[in-house]
């Protein structure tokens, strides 16, 4: 068995000589950058040819420190042989601020990549889960573009761009008559470029937020996060066309992919105490559910309770 699904990994590096890296380290190094943490299993899907192949070569760039293993995913072990997760080492975001002008982190990423929490790992996982899928999906199918975050965020007005953070934003929100302000962070943001349709009917755009459960419904008022509250935020986002004044997109919808179909049918009971009812920007899935397949095709429940497609 490879070591990159052995029960008991090894994550001591052990001495090697020089590596001479290929083109597809490069894009193995860039994705497991895009994404924080990948599995082998999504490196394996992202890059296509011998499986057997790129877990060599995951092991080769761990052990020359291109590549880090962080420790959190220790637990997975205990339920037997599962996919190696891996993040990007000192090596790694070395070589991609010389080749891609990418900021280098003060911070060692081995330093952050040990201090990762295993919530963490395992919701930036869930993230990389429907990215991958996402991505791989447009790629076999050849007719729809995935248009990722930074070149969204690279059209918007300029103001955005300067911002510390330009993917994230305040909103004023009214409950029980009384007007807060909120934060706004989603765990991604992507487009979906139709390459056979028209221009101005060719692109749409989505904001995704990875539920795993942790976080309560409802909660009395806004000081506190909720699953209501975070829904509060981007309705009124829309009603209130920030996502025009800070991306320059005309629509969005929001995708919530959380962990099984129980919680599914929670979160449609949040969506129905919006003021104003449920809104069809909403789409909601589980993970079970969308599994392993296409994701554009995968039939996801609107906040009207009705079957709703992404490329609908």
């Amino acid at each position: 068995m490879l070591e990159d699904h052995a029960r008991k990994p090894r994550f001591e590096r052990m001495p090697t000589a020089g590596i001479e890296l290929t083109p597809r380290d490069l894009a193995i190094l860039r994705a497991v950058h895009r994404y924080r943490f990948l599995r082998s299993t999504h490196i394996i899907a992202l890059g296509g040819g011998s499986s057997q192949k790129i877990l060599r070569r995951l092991n080769l760039l761990y052990h020359h420190g291109y590549l880090d293993r962080p420790r959190s995913q220790l637990e997975y072990y205990e339920r037997g042989s599962e996919p190696m997760v891996y993040a990007l080492g000192d090596r790694g975001a070395d070589l991609l601020a010389l080749r891609d002008d990418i900021a280098r982190a003060q911070a060692q990423w081995t330093t952050k990549n040990r201090n990762a929490t295993r919530f963490f790992l395992a919701h930036t996982l869930l993230i990389a889960d429907i990215m991958v899928g996402l991505e791989v999906a447009c790629r076999n199918g050849g007719r729809i573009r995935l248009i990722p975050a930074a070149e969204i965020l690279s059209q918007a007005p300029e103001e955005t761009q300067e911002r510390q953070n330009a993917l994230s934003w305040r909103v004023w929100v009214s409950e029980g008559g009384e007007s807060t302000e909120l934060g706004v962070i989603p765990d991604q943001f992507f487009g979906l470029h139709f390459l056979d349709e028209p221009v101005g009917r060719n692109r749409a755009f989505f904001f995704l937020e990875a539920d795993r459960a942790s976080m309560p419904l409802i909660r009395k008022g806004l000081i506190q996060t909720s699953v209501y509250r975070k829904l509060l935020s981007y309705q009124e986002t829309w009603q209130q066309g920030l996502h025009t004044s800070l991306f320059g997109i005309k629509h969005f919808r929001l995708l919530t992919v959380t962990t099984s179909p129980a919680r599914v049918r929670h979160l449609l009971e949040a969506n129905e105490r919006l003021p104003g009812g449920p809104s069809p920007i909403f789409l909601f899935t589980d993970s079970q559910s969308l599994g392993s397949g296409d994701p554009l095709i995968h039939p996801w429940t609107n906040g009207l309770g009705e079957p709703a497609r992404l490329t609908d």
